[in-house]
């Protein structure tokens, strides 16, 4: 039996500032191949865990690996297995976009005719060819963004750290960066990728772990931490909007399903847990022998914002208990 190797494995990471545990034991397995999406509030410490994995910063305890590469014993060798890009573009506004290029690609070692045509390729992949001689001070934020990203796959590494790329962009913009984020996977990369856009890590990541205050609190499949949250639920709309027909649908649904049903009245709509998919085709016969008609029927799962909130909303519950926890006991 074959394994799937790791690109990334972390066990107890921490990081702290002075009296702030900004990181404070984060376990973490991302395999190659893969988008691995890292989620998380303002603060939570996910750019500081990035920061740590790709050598920019030293982690005061734990251990982390990137290809089976010490972080911090092999520094070196873990550099030149990595891109990084991060929440601002880390290049010159006074130089223009193939200026920029040809410069991190020199850097690398790229002869000088080499790094020219690395920069054209990759001005024209990120639809920058119409501002290659432009200085950067006069780009958009997502030609910028663009940008950015462009210079880190200069030699394409094995493992990309993307640090929030998408932040600031319009939707169009957004749409081609995830284009080419499926792409880098496709021909052979591996991404982890940090966002506060909880669509962005439903469509993109193959695992995703949610940071709070510096600490993993749920990991998984995008599925997999819906489930967490809860059943999906049944949408009913009914066609006839009198309110004996919305009562006597709520009460075949409590009946059938041995659930109640929210009622909206405006609309005629129910809604009900999915707690026994099968007998909702009970359901629907039910509905048919009582003369009830049905406009619309749909299944909702829970959204990735409700795993969110209710996932961050009950570490801030606990953690707001221990203090009251430690408070008692000093007291």
């Amino acid at each position: 039996m074959t394994t799937t190797p790791l690109a990334v494995e972390a066990t107890g990471l921490v990081k702290t500032f002075g009296s702030n545990r900004a990181v404070d034991g984060v376990d973490l397995r991302v395999e190659a191949g893969t988008v691995y999406g890292v989620l998380g509030p303002n603060g939570a410490g996910k750019t500081t865990t990035i920061s740590m994995l790709a050598t920019l910063l030293r982690p005061d305890g734990g251990e982390a690996r990137v290809f089976g590469h010490d972080v911090r014993r092999e520094p070196q060798t873990v550099r030149s297995l990595i891109g990084v890009t991060g929440q601002y573009a880390s290049v010159d506004e006074t130089l223009s976009a193939t200026e920029n290029l040809v410069i991190f690609a020199r850097l690398l070692g790229l002869s000088r005719g080499d790094a020219k045509r690395k920069a054209r390729e990759l001005l024209e992949r990120f639809g920058l060819t119409e501002a290659v001689s432009r200085p950067l001070k006069a780009f958009s934020g997502g030609m910028r963004r663009r940008l950015d990203l462009a210079a880190s796959l200069i030699a394409q590494p094995p493992l990309i750290f993307l640090d929030e790329p998408t932040t600031g962009l319009d939707p169009r913009t957004r749409a081609q960066m995830w284009d080419t984020i499926r792409e880098l996977v496709a021909t052979g990369s591996t991404v982890v990728l940090t966002t506060q856009y909880l669509d962005e890590a439903d469509q993109l990541a193959d695992r995703i772990a949610v940071i709070d205050h510096g600490r993993v609190v749920a990991e998984g499949t995008a599925d997999d931490l819906k489930s967490s949250v809860g059943t999906a639920s049944l949408q009913l709309r009914l066609a006839d909007t009198d309110p004996v027909a919305l009562s006597t649908a709520a009460s075949l649904v409590a009946r059938v399903l041995g659930t109640p049903a929210v009622v909206s009245p405006e609309g005629a709509r129910l809604t009900a847990p999915m707690t026994a998919p099968d007998r909702v085709t009970d359901l629907l016969v039910s509905f048919r022998d009582a003369g009830v008609s049905l406009a619309e029927m749909s299944v909702q799962k829970p959204t990735l914002d409700e795993v969110f909130l209710h996932i961050t909303g009950e570490a801030e519950a606990a953690d707001a208990s221990a203090a009251a926890d430690l408070e008692g006991s000093l007291a």
